[in-house]
């Protein structure tokens, strides 16, 4: 990942008179979605770039080592080698940006990406995730734990009520105490975004998990009612935009939950460089979270490259 965001103090002023134009943000957004995408070699190349800044996530209940260990063998062989090959891109090292797992599941992912030769690196969810509704003592055990087991990122979920409730004092020293927690791992902070009832809170809490320290701030859990939207991540983006012109602190930016479809992932593209320029669009600085949408990428660079649809066969360990 790039250089670590050392935070700053806490800085009210920032975020004292915040207004966004929600109308506005919404017109912006509905225009992008109108995007026209790209076509041809051009699209594969985008969707390229896609896979390598994604993360890829198994989070539920009945997750076992073996389907661990299936997902990492996809985050090291995302697209298939004859598909890369014709595009000349199978010694290039194309590979997810990191497997994203509980951190009960941390060690089992750890072993079989070692087992496996590759450097990707483990993300873990932790700090209550998803709702955030645990005792600070218990969020800072459990990142302490995660990171021990080997995750080299952690995604930290906020306590939506210090939001809602204006407790900005509050937030701040949560997520700072989470940010010492993770030590040399680093951090992205999950806002929750629907869930934290206006684009101004979203806006001042993108500031405040910055302020900080976060090394990325995320839209969503996946598990709420409304996950990653182009309002939300205008929002977001510009915060990351002013916070850099602030301090010269990078950001990154990671929508997360109901990205599904290659069309999708490029827009998120598109929109990153349109907001923060083609110097985010790196894993370092960029990450796409989605459990399905690999599947959907490898599809169409399928049908890019045979020019015919894939039967479910053609990509089994999609």
């Amino acid at each position: 990942m790039a250089g670590r965001n050392a935070g700053t103090e806490l800085e009210l002023g920032w975020i004292s008179k915040v207004h966004v134009n929600r109308p506005a943000v919404v017109r912006h957004a509905e225009r992008i979605k109108k995007w026209r995408t790209v076509k041809g070699h051009w699209q594969a190349a985008w969707l390229l770039k896609a896979v390598t800044c994604i993360d890829l996530t198994t989070l539920s209940g009945d997750d076992t080592p073996s389907n661990v260990h299936r997902l990492c063998f996809k985050a090291k062989h995302p697209i298939r080698e004859d598909l890369l090959k014709a595009l000349d891109m199978h010694d290039k090292g194309v590979t997810v940006g990191a497997v994203c797992v509980y951190p009960a599941r941390v060690i089992d992912a750890v072993n079989a990406l070692k087992a496996a030769g590759c450097n990707i690196p483990v993300a873990s969810v932790a700090a209550g995730f998803p709702s955030g509704q645990t005792p600070l003592e218990t969020k800072l055990a459990e990142i302490k734990l995660a990171v021990e087991y080997g995750a080299r990122e952690i995604d930290i979920v906020i306590s939506r009520s210090l939001v809602l409730t204006g407790q900005w004092e509050g937030l701040y020293e949560e997520i700072r105490q989470c940010r010492e927690a993770c030590g040399e791992a680093h951090m992205k902070t999950i806002l929750a975004t629907g869930e934290l009832g206006s684009l101004a809170n979203v806006y001042k809490a993108s500031m405040i998990a910055m302020m900080a320290g976060s090394d990325f701030i995320k839209t969503s859990t996946g598990k709420e009612v409304e996950n990653a939207t182009f309002p939300v991540g205008v929002v977001m983006m510009r915060a990351i935009r002013e916070y850099y012109w602030q301090t010269g602190n990078k950001v990154g930016f990671k929508p997360a939950g109901g990205i599904r479809t290659a069309k999708e992932a490029i827009t998120w593209l598109m929109l990153v460089k349109e907001e923060l320029g083609v110097e985010w669009l790196t894993p370092e600085l960029f990450r796409l979270g989605a459990s399905s949408l690999l599947e959907d990428i490898e599809k169409q660079i399928f049908y890019h490259v045979t020019g015919s649809y894939a039967l479910k066969h053609d990509l089994a360990m999609a």
